[in-house]
């Protein structure tokens, strides 16, 4: 029998095509869930609270409900899917499809353990790390899920400290980078900080599993908590801490590189003095030059060179806490609704909703 070969080839190029249109069409983006720039829990007027999808103009592109209060959210870097966690010391983390709404998966901390409401994927997305407190042994631990098998818990590793809080993935490595704040609690007590004679923060490489390099303060900071990140395309790694101690406190607000000492930011002791020692946020520009901090309780937003380690401004906004970058742009948010865009020279774009914007603003990095 002859074989109409031109025939048969031409089925076949229709076939894969078929395969390959089918596989587009299914492959779902962050487009698909109105192309939300940013993350941020919320709390609504009626009580509810939500996970927030907002736009790079500063619009709500989706609402998602979350149980509880949360806290930050991991964005997924491949998929249109979020985790938000709950406050610390909540033992909840949700995975949330923001195009459909959908509850994917709930992450429950294992027993005797509670999360820190951060969060960070693995590069290609395979891997959710997550912050967590063994408050039986006093330790931190970073729990190793698998969000490609439904959010499996796979392994779990040290912190290198204690309190782990915010974690963040150095930008062309496998190596994390764990803020350890230092502080020990217990759920028995609440919020309540067990060791603040003793606490000892650091800053924690771990890769594969070990913990490859720590990062110190001075002896004199050891009451100085490191609680949040912003990591730079260079690898530069900037934190912001919170002060435990009586009395005036040197700086805020650091930089370090791996092999290197970390390098304190300086400004006056009364422009530290205002921040009442708290920095709720952090923001690295796309250059690396400046940080941005921010301190709800001050109701200032502080910026620092890191060419001179010295702070360049301050601008008081009621509740300010969400910080993040966006090219040369810096955008905040408040607990009083407000959000704020502000491109260096130009007025700022300023969005007031009737919301209240919890603590981390998180860019989506994977559109």
């Amino acid at each position: 029998m002859a074989i109409d070969m031109e025939a048969s080839n031409k089925g076949r190029r229709q076939f894969l095509g078929g395969i390959f249109a089918a596989s587009v069409v299914s492959q779902v983006t962050w487009a698909d869930a109105g192309s939300p720039a940013f993350l941020s829990a919320a709390a609504k007027p009626d009580g509810r609270f939500v996970l927030c999808g907002i736009g790079e103009d500063l619009q709500i592109c989706f609402e998602r409900p979350l149980p509880a209060r949360g806290h930050a959210a991991a964005a997924h870097p491949m998929r249109p899917e979020a985790v938000a966690f709950a406050r610390r010391p909540g033992t909840f983390a949700i995975v949330i499809d923001c195009v459909t709404g959908q509850q994917k998966a709930v992450l429950a901390a294992p027993e005797q353990r509670h999360f820190y409401g951060h969060g960070a994927f693995s590069s290609d997305g395979r891997l959710l790390f997550t912050t967590e407190n063994d408050y039986e042994a006093g330790r931190g631990r970073i729990g190793v899920w698998d969000a490609h098998d439904g959010y499996n818990r796979i392994d779990e590793w040290d912190s290198g400290g204690v309190g782990p809080h915010d974690i963040k993935q150095l930008p062309g490595t496998e190596i994390l980078v764990v803020a350890n704040g230092g502080i020990e609690t217990h759920p028995n007590t609440g919020r309540t900080k067990l060791n603040i004679a003793t606490m000892a923060p650091n800053l924690s490489y771990v890769a594969d599993g070990r913990v490859i390099e720590t990062a110190t303060l001075p002896d004199e900071m050891h009451k100085n908590s490191i609680r949040h990140l912003a990591i730079g395309h260079d690898k530069k790694v900037a934190f912001g801490m919170q002060w435990q101690g009586n009395g005036p406190v040197a700086s805020l607000v650091g930089v370090h590189r791996m092999g290197r000492p970390a390098q304190l930011m300086t400004a006056s002791l009364t422009a530290i003095r205002d921040m009442r020692g708290y920095v709720g946020s952090i923001a690295l520009s796309s250059d690396g030059q400046i940080i941005t901090v921010t301190s709800p309780r001050g109701g200032l937003l502080q910026q620092y060179d890191v060419g001179s380690a010295e702070l360049s401004q301050s601008l008081a906004i009621q509740d300010v806490c969400g910080v993040a970058a966006f090219g040369n742009d810096i955008i905040v948010s408040s607990g009083t609704g407000e959000m704020r865009r502000t491109v260096s020279g130009v007025a700022p774009l300023q969005r007031h909703m009737d919301i209240q914007w919890d603590n981390h603003l998180i860019a989506i990095t994977g559109r």
